[in-house]
């Protein structure tokens, strides 16, 4: 492991997050597997425009590295190619940036094609700019932290290179969402209630759809477990089908170069029905972190989307909990008994945002049960022998369908 030490300044801007924010860099940091042995912090009115640190703590700094023997300094700063370099002539260490961590992290964490070129994408994105003055550095593409370099062979200084190679890879990103937008229509065309899992990296989002659907899929206590979009289908008690959506999590200051490449990714959560905002109920940071994902939610155009917030890790609270966010519902996805719990509240939450219906079937409208059962959130029905019909009542998400007769023979509505 690659002994790391941390590096952040606290300025008029960032003072509020700035304690949760380092403390997150470690995390990163511990997920690039890199051993966090010391830390510097200063406060400031601004950053320094050259250093980012005053000189008597970038010398302070030099020292560091040479007591604790590092060889990474990571900065909880953006940082330009000009400042990198003027640094790294300091320390005599390497030195990278919270953004370069973060795409580090996506490169090792990518395993589909579409993720794979996301992430190069992001890469080449933040290199670009930073091709002046970086020289040899740009070819940084061996083995630790912040060197995993998108493809195989080693970058060329050449920004006409690396324009042509983004153009290519965004062309290839489109014929894959092309794929991805045709089965998302199928599901909008198929009537099927569409859910989106959506939260903070590490709240327990490929959890959960583990939990509700069987999924087995990879679910880790790391951030950014979850790079590649998953659906998997999901029958409710009643016998609605539903799909479940995992997406990538997301992060305080998520890079601009991950959200432009990740956005196809990100927008398949503007489609849904619902979206479950997974939290975790013990982090310390969690007020932040919800804001966070608000942002995001409300940046990407998703606030109109009916939202049920999933308080998880209830197992691991030591005091009373307190939610912010409403409607709610607390958890333990761990806990194969609160599976129970969340479809209870999840179809409580369903209640609540569709369409109710009373409709009345003949014996002959009967065929049309299963599809009626399957597509809407069907709650009861009875028999009355008097009239000869049965009477259905329940939620649906597009009850015009159903009230003009689609199947034909529906009708009736009360």
């Amino acid at each position: 492991m690659e002994k790391v030490i941390l590096v952040g300044a606290e300025t008029e801007t960032n003072y509020q997050f700035f304690d949760e924010s380092m403390k997150e860099l470690g995390n990163l940091t511990e997920t690039a597997n890199g051993e966090v042995v010391g830390m510097l912090t200063q406060k400031r009115q601004t950053v320094d425009r050259k250093t980012i640190l005053g000189k008597g703590k970038l010398e302070e700094l030099k020292a560091l590295v040479a007591s604790k023997e590092a060889n990474t300094v990571i900065f909880n700063h953006k940082l330009t190619a000009r400042q990198t370099t003027v640094i790294e002539e300091v320390i005599d260490a390497k030195v990278i940036d919270r953004v370069q961590l973060i795409l580090d992290i996506f490169a090792a964490r990518a395993t589909s094609k579409e993720g794979q070129l996301q992430v190069e994408l992001a890469q080449l994105s933040y290199m670009l700019p930073r091709l002046s003055g970086q020289g040899v550095d740009l070819s940084r593409l061996g083995a630790g932290i912040g060197s995993k370099g998108p493809g195989e062979t080693k970058l060329e200084t050449d920004r006409r290179h690396i324009r042509s190679k983004m153009t290519a890879i965004k062309h290839e990103l489109k014929d894959l969402e092309k794929h991805r937008e045709v089965s998302r229509q199928k599901r909008k065309e198929a009537d099927i209630l569409q859910i989106g899992l959506i939260g903070y990296t590490n709240a327990g989002k490929s959890t959960i759809l583990n939990l509700l659907t069987d999924a087995k899929t990879y679910s880790e206590d790391k951030l950014f477990a979850t790079l590649d979009p998953l659906t998997k289908k999901w029958e409710l008690p009643t016998g609605m089908q539903t799909t479940l959506t995992d997406t990538v999590g997301f992060i305080q200051d998520l890079p601009t170069q991950l959200i432009e490449a990740f956005k196809s990714t990100l927008e398949e959560s503007k489609n849904m029905d619902i979206l479950l905002h997974v939290v975790d109920a013990t982090s310390e940071n969690r007020d932040q972190q919800e804001k966070t994902v608000m942002k995001l939610v409300k940046d990407l155009e998703m606030e109109d989307i009916p939202m049920l917030t999933v308080y998880n890790k209830a197992d691991l609270l030591t005091e009373p909990f307190v939610p912010t966010l409403f409607p709610n519902c607390l958890i333990s996805a761990n806990k194969a008994s609160d599976k129970e719990v969340l479809t209870r509240d999840i179809v409580t939450f369903l209640e609540e945002t569709l369409t109710k219906y009373n409709l009345y079937y003949s014996p002959r409208d009967m065929q049309y049960f299963n599809q009626l059962k399957e597509h809407t959130l069907l709650l009861s029905y009875d028999y009355n022998e008097e009239t000869n019909q049965y009477h259905m009542v329940g939620y649906a998400k597009n009850i015009q369908k159903w009230d003009k007769g689609e199947p034909e023979v529906l009708a009736n509505k009360d």
